[in-house]
């Protein structure tokens, strides 16, 4: 997972007033919506963190299986539209917040459960985002986090802000663990088709990766 060259972080403000009108991308939230519905059990009595949540496209399709959601972006843009389809729904269990993903500050808590689409590869240091988000996870609290499987650096057409060309499922787990996620696996989420130059049509695969917080301090009694 080596970080690009520094690029020019996209207009993710600009880029949020449009965000939704493309159909993959909602397509894409619903499969991962549906691989963490599987993949984790979810109950109306957890406290939720969505970190990296954009527009709330995962936030508001998991939000009537849980009892409350954070929903952290560095983008007020993005929250900004999320925050209209709150007003619009009259959706009471869902607050948002804006947060540097890149930065040091915690991200409140503790949460049940975290989790993520499309975000981690935006992320200059992962390493260091996993360890915020496991300290907010309370003990027993679990991860759950999509992205893309390692690719060439062909899934973006517009590459500024994006630090990592996708990731190996097994080095993205070995982060998991040394920052203390446990029962760590992935399961294939979904699979995008692009066309990219030249009308070439690629496929790509979305991984939705899980972990839990152990319930004891290890090595403990």
């Amino acid at each position: 997972m080596t970080h690009s060259d520094d690029r020019t972080r996209r207009d993710f403000d600009r880029a949020s007033l449009l965000w939704d009108e493309k159909s993959g991308r909602v397509r894409l939230a619903e499969d991962v919506a549906e691989a963490i519905l599987r993949e984790v059990p979810l109950d109306r009595g957890m406290d939720c963190l969505d970190f990296g949540c954009g527009t709330g496209l995962l936030t508001l399709l998991l939000a009537p299986r849980v009892g409350t959601v954070t929903a952290v972006d560095g983008s007020p843009g993005m929250l900004d539209v999320l925050k209209g389809k709150i007003a619009r729904t009259g959706w009471t269990g869902v607050t948002t917040r804006l947060a540097d993903l890149d930065g040091d500050n915690p991200l409140g808590g503790p949460y049940h459960l975290a989790f993520s689409s499309m975000t981690l590869h935006h992320i200059r240091d992962v390493p260091a985002l996993v360890r915020r988000v496991h300290a907010s996870l309370r003990r027993g609290g679990q991860l759950a986090l999509a992205d893309l499987d390692s690719e060439e650096g062909r899934f973006h057409g517009d590459p500024r802000g994006v630090f990592h060309p996708g990731f190996e499922r097994s080095s993205l787990a070995a982060v998991l663990e040394e920052a203390g996620f446990r029962s760590v696996r992935a399961v294939t989420a979904a699979r995008v088709t692009k066309k990219g130059e030249g009308g070439v049509v690629r496929d790509f695969t979305v991984f939705l990766m899980t972990g839990i917080k152990p319930a004891e301090k290890e090595g403990s009694a």
